[in-house]
Order: C-alpha cells, then structure tokens, then sequence
C-alpha cells in the first residue's frame, strides 16, 4: 500500500458520496507523501464540502507555509472558504494575493465572479493593483481607451511603457504604432509594425498597418505585394474581419471592404453600430453600388438620428443623380469632410466644437490634417483647434512649432493660439486653487430633486443605502460645478437616466443607451444628448464611444 493506492480509494469514495471515507483516505495520502501539496489540496476540499471551512483553510495554510509556496491556488480556495463563511474582508484579502500572485490564471473566471459577489457585499469594489497571469493586460486596456479617445501622446507614453516591460506584448505594439500613426510619427509607427512582424511574420494587424504605412511612403510595390496577400485572407475572428475590412477601404480596395463589411453586419455583435452601417455604406459608393449604399445609410440614420453624416451623403447622391455625374467617392471617417464642417463651424461654432471635443476620430483627423494638409486648411484647423482647448491640442501645436518646413505666417498663428490656451490654463489653475466652490443640495429645487428621486424610484428596491448616498453626491456634485449657473431642470427624465447612466460607468457597469430609455420612457438619442452634457461637466469624456470605432488591437 502505498499513496496512489489510498488516493484511488478516496476517489472512489467520493464518486458514492462517502465523504467521511474519502477524507480518512487523503489523510493516509498525505501521511504516505506529506511533501506531496496534492494530497493535502484533496484533503482541504473534502473539508470544504463537509463544511469545515476553518479546517479546510488551515490545510492550505500549510501548503503555503510548510510544503509547497508555488501552489498560488490555494488563495484562491481560502478565499472561497471565507466567503461561505461570510468572512468578506478575509475573502477579499485571499482573492487579491490569488489575483496578484498566481502566473497561470486557472480560474481567473471564477475569481471575476467572486469579486461580483464581494462588490455586493462590501459594497465597494475590489481594488487590485495588478493581475499576474495578465501582465500588462489592465495597463493596456488603459491605454486602448486613451487611443480611442483620441489622447494619442498619451496612449503612446503608457504603451511604450508596456512595450518595455512585456517586449512579447504584440497587441501593445501594435497599438503603439497606430498611436504614432495618429500623431502623424511615421518612420517610428512602421519600426514599431516592424518590430511586430519580425517577432510574429503573420500578425494580421502588423500586415495590415504595414500595407496603410507603404501606401502613405507611395511604395507601390510593396504596397501591392501585400494588398495581393491580404486579399485572399479570410479572417476567423470578428475582429480580424473588421481590421481587415478597414485596411482594404484605407488601401482603395472597395468591393474587399464591402464583402467584408457585410460578413459584419450578419453579426449581431455588430449590427447595431450605426458606424458600420457609414462603412458598408461607403464601401458600397465607391463600388458604384449606390442603391446598396443608400440602403446603408438609411440604417445608419434609424440607428443615429441626431447625426447629420447620413443625411449629408444621402443629399450628395441625389445631386450625383440630378447632375448625371456618374461617380462619387468618400471617406470612410464617420464624420463630415473638412470644407462641409468648416462651414457649419460658421453656423454653429459651439455645436460643432462639442463633437470634435468627443468625437477621437474628428480629433485625429484635425491633427493628420495640421501636418499633411495644404496651408489653408492648416490655417482652419489652428483656428478649430483653439475652440477644442486641451493639453492634447497643446502638445500637437508644440510639435508643429518644431516642424522646420512650416510656413511663418502659420507658425505665428499656432504661436498665438498657444499662448492663449498656455494663459487660459494658468487661469484656470488659480480659479481651482482658490476658495472652494458652494455644495449645491438637490433638495433645494423642486426639479433638483425630482431628477433624483425619478432615479430611486427605477433603481432595484434591494440597493442598498450606500449606492442612493453615492448617486445623490453625484447628483450634488453635478449641480455644484454649473451653480450658479444651472439651467432649467425641464426634462427630468432625461436627466435622471444621464444621471443613472453616469454612475454605472463610474462603477464600471456598462449600460445602453437603450436601456436606459426604456426604463425612462424616452429615446435613446436622448439619453445620449444628457449624457453628454454630463460628462461635459463631470470630466467623463470619452465615455461615448457610439459612431467610432478605431482601428485598435484588443487582447
């Protein structure tokens, strides 16, 4: 007799339900092997399903300390143990030295959904500073989210911070490149796409960057080399297909990008992005499939009705019709070409600065357009920029005062326009630094308060108490940053599903726009429009992602 044969008579046992048997014979296991961390992992779970949770926790304790300091997962096992005792703290505390600790990541599911539970019952999310078996996976995701909100230098500095801790990182890499892409670097994003293709030759990404970087450097032999090998490529994964569908429209391939365009729009995942819709529909007028494209676009403006870049394309082949011209080309930005926003500009500056405030995609192309555009749309876009006012438009001015190529007469401009944000900024320094601005209390207005109240009526009737004190200082929050010039509460609907809406983001739930409307008995492009204003306010930018969608590598 030996180990094994004590540990297949507890296997037995336990395959009859005979609990008491199977725990007599893991002890004979563990007495037969007691350097064996196995046995004493197959003891503590017996224990563990008898309910001795205290006995099961001081076995892996054991483990830990006496036998084997490697078995990360016995964290993980002592966390579940607590939580069944209801010992939440203790529980947390196992689960985040299980999250910081173990490489392998075997039951990263499991512990996703204990920390759900914890959330729940303390009341307050868990903080976990980093995910060994996803080393560099929280920072990334970090960094996507900057790109995506069109804070380009940004994103760069955190991903080449990721690139020099995790060099394997392709994804990381990847997504470098196209941050130095947006900011118009080009000889360091095609090192980058590089660097990636001599680590993995067939990363479809890295191909695909590569194919857009050669066309950009009119390198038409490599250019087609790839086109060549990238069109008989057909992608598995839904990301892919988009990636790919979005390089052969850049690369002027229209009817690929269409096929693929419509693989996505099967897609249930997909369909309801009114974006795609914008795509497939160029995709299509630059096939000379126009009935096709007009079909999309009509989708496009059910899905967006406050957007006007349905419309507009819509009004452009009429006129294409009525003038017989025969053809008609477009972009693929989900936004407005440059000399049709400049107008509206001068219709609605305000409007129009919000968008290119949230909208990455309008920002991105501003910056590619102060690099690469001629001198008068530079101009226009010094001036646009002025409006929009944040550190990523101070950086790109400073680096265009340090194009040598550049004209004088715009460099004077850039010039001025800097020092009036650089003077705007001081300004706003000292208002921040001074007395501290009046608490507005919800309760002081009859539609105050029923914007808050609307919002406690729809919530469950199981929230606890914490969660109504946390959406009230929102609220309060909200009101105190426009006082005293806070507007007239009228639709207070609206402004309770904004409110809803925001909070979940802030604790990282994720609801629709949709959702909320139907809680609300409004629209969605309502809900949108609120939300807006309050991220406006709050400093939530970038929360509303709808109508972009960049061409950035998830994991």
């Amino acid at each position: 007799m030996n180990a094994n044969f004590f540990f297949d008579r507890a296997v037995r046992s336990l395959d009859r339900y005979q609990y008491d048997k199977a725990l007599k014979y893991f002890r004979k296991a563990v007495e037969y092997e007691p350097e064996n961390p196995v046995n004493h992992c197959n003891m503590a779970g017996i224990l563990s399903e008898t309910g001795d949770y205290e006995g099961s926790n001081r076995v892996l304790r054991h483990v830990l300390d006496e036998v084997d300091s490697t078995m990360t997962e016995c964290h993980f096992y002592m966390a579940n143990n607590y939580a069944n005792m209801e010992l939440f703290e203790e529980a947390e505390k196992a689960l985040i030295t299980y999250l910081e600790e173990d490489p392998s990541g075997q039951f990263m599911d499991e512990a996703e959904e204990m920390m759900e539970l914890l959330h729940y019952e303390l009341n307050r999310p868990t903080k976990v500073n980093r995910i060994k078996s996803r080393e560099g996976m929280v920072e990334h995701e970090n960094a996507r989210a900057l790109l995506e909100d069109g804070k380009f230098a940004q994103a760069a500095k955190l991903l080449e911070a990721i690139v020099d801790e995790c060099p394997d990182f392709l994804a990381a890499r990847n997504n470098l490149a196209l941050a130095y892409y947006y900011m118009g670097r080009f000889a360091k994003a095609k090192q980058t796409i590089e660097d990636v293709l001599e680590l993995e030759p067939g990363n479809l990404h890295g191909l695909c960057n590569l194919a857009i970087f050669f066309q950009h450097e009119n390198n038409a032999e490599q250019r087609e080399r790839l086109v060549n090998m990238l069109a008989v490529t057909v992608p598995f994964h839904q990301e892919h297909v988009f990636k790919l569908a979005t390089t052969m429209g850049i690369l002027g391939k229209h009817e690929a990008a269409y096929d693929n365009f419509r693989r996505l729009l099967k897609n249930e995942e997909f369909n309801s992005d009114p974006s795609l819709y914008h795509y497939a529909a160029v995709a299509a007028c630059n096939s000379g499939y126009y009935d096709a494209a007009a079909k999309h676009w009509r989708q496009c403006k059910k899905l967006d009705p406050e957007s006007v870049i349905p419309d507009f394309y819509l009004a452009q082949m009429q006129q294409m019709k009525q003038s017989e011209v025969g053809t008609m080309k477009v972009s693929y930005h989900y936004h407005l070409p440059f000399d049709e926003q400049f107008k509206r500009w001068e219709q609605d500056g305000d409007a129009l600065t919000e968008e290119a405030k949230h909208n990455p995609l309008i920002r991105s192309s501003f910056f590619w357009a102060l690099r690469h555009g001629e001198p008068h749309i530079k101009l226009q876009v010094i001036r646009t920029l002025e409006r929009i006012a944040d550190e990523e438009v101070q950086h790109a001015l400073q680096l265009f005062l340090q194009e040598p190529g550049e004209d004088a007469e715009l460099k004077d401009a850039a010039r001025l326009v800097l020092q009036q944000l650089e003077s705007d900024s001081a300004r706003l320094h000292e208002r921040e630094a001074g007395p501290k601005a009046r608490e507005v209390r919800p309760d002081w207005h009859h539609s105050w308060q029923e914007v808050l109240d609307k919002v406690f009526q729809s919530m469950d009737k199981r929230t606890d108490p914490f969660r109504k004190r946390e959406m009230e200082a929102l609220w309060s929050g909200f009101l105190s940053r426009l006082y005293p010039d806070i507007p007239n509460i009228r639709n207070t609907s609206g402004w309770a599903a904004a409110l809803e809406y925001t909070a979940a983001k802030l604790r990282g739930r994720a609801y629709t726009y949709e959702e909320m409307a139907d809680r609300y008995g409004i629209s969605s492009s309502t809900v949108r429009r609120y939300v807006r204003q309050m991220d406006g306010i709050c400093g939530n930018k970038g929360e509303d992602k709808e109508g972009f969608r960049p061409f950035t590598e998830k994991i």
